[in-house]
């Protein structure tokens, strides 16, 4: 044990700087995001605080990424000690419960969004603001907005769905394969789930959202569609933020399995990515029928 002849099951850890460091590093990244998305500076060719400068925000994310490096690192050297009795492991698998709970809330915001703007807008028009002009009065006052063009949600979108609903296959043929000693199996599963969540990635991101017509700063008919194109974007997108992290996830126990790392008896690192990872296909299921799928559906009629 770290801590030598302790009369107890809990494991007090020692000192560590992590804490400090990653709220600086997330401090300057928040600047930093500010700074290249709107600038502090009047001056726009400031280097560090005018508008479009990436510096800061990189930075930030710098001190963030080592951060989690060496905190992670820090938690796995203490499993490796012995540090992680049954009572501690007890309470990781408490807070990674109660962390995943609170992702859920976090979503239910986003779609209470989507939902609130979906089925009240029959009544804005007894609120809306005299002021408005015609087009913002007219997004506000139908969903979809007029000349949004959805998504097709049986082609890319299915697509993707069925990409993540495989993933979450592989990744329990990693999890049992592990718990049966099969390493070879654990090992070919997790690198198929995070190819699978990279291909999830690229066609969201990199195929999907150039070809959305309501995005911001489009022009002509589809002006109005800003409060679409931000209740979209922000539940599609910040599930699509989930998927990389649950990959990088997946990717840090992919390496810890390749070196011997995990057994069948202590192996949670990857049971909590694999938790993780069936909540992100869960929500995706929720996103893909009433994001995707209802509001086609409403268009078609």
């Amino acid at each position: 044990m770290a801590h030598g002849d302790v009369k107890h099951d809990y494991h007090l850890v020692n000192p560590s700087p992590w804490p400090f460091v990653a709220s600086i590093g997330a401090l300057v990244a928040a600047v930093g995001a500010v700074v290249l998305m709107r600038g502090l500076s009047a001056n726009a060719a400031d280097f560090f605080f005018g508008k479009g400068h990436w510096t800061l925000f990189l930075v930030g994310m710098g001190i963030l990424i080592i951060t989690c490096i060496g905190w992670w690192g820090d938690v796995i050297k203490e499993s490796r000690q012995g540090d992680h009795t049954p009572v501690v492991d007890i309470g990781l698998r408490y807070g990674m419960i109660l962390f995943i709970a609170s992702e859920v809330m976090f979503f239910v915001a986003w779609f209470w969004m989507f939902f609130e703007l979906a089925i009240y807008h029959g009544h804005r028009a007894d609120w809306i603001v005299p002021t408005w002009d015609a087009a913002t009065t007219a997004a506000w006052a139908n969903w979809p907005p007029p000349h949004v063009e959805t998504f097709d949600p049986f082609h890319l979108p299915l697509i993707n769905t069925l990409i993540l609903l495989l993933s979450g296959t592989t990744v329990t043929w990693a999890h049992h394969a592990l718990q049966t000693g099969d390493r070879k199996g654990a090992r070919n599963g997790l690198l198929l789930t995070v190819l699978l969540g990279c291909l999830f990635s690229y066609i969201q991101f990199g195929v999907e959202y150039p070809e959305a017509g309501f995005a911001f700063g489009n022009q002509g008919d589809v002006t109005t569609a800003n409060v679409y194109g931000s209740s979209f974007f922000m539940a599609t997108g910040f599930h699509g933020f989930h998927v990389v992290i649950g990959t990088i996830f997946l990717t840090v126990c992919l390496l810890r399995l390749l070196a011997g790392q995990m057994t069948p008896q202590k192996h949670f690192g990857f049971e909590a990515a694999a938790w993780y990872w069936h909540f992100v296909d869960v929500v995706w299921l929720f996103l893909f029928t009433f994001v995707y799928v209802m509001p086609y559906l409403t268009m078609q009629n």
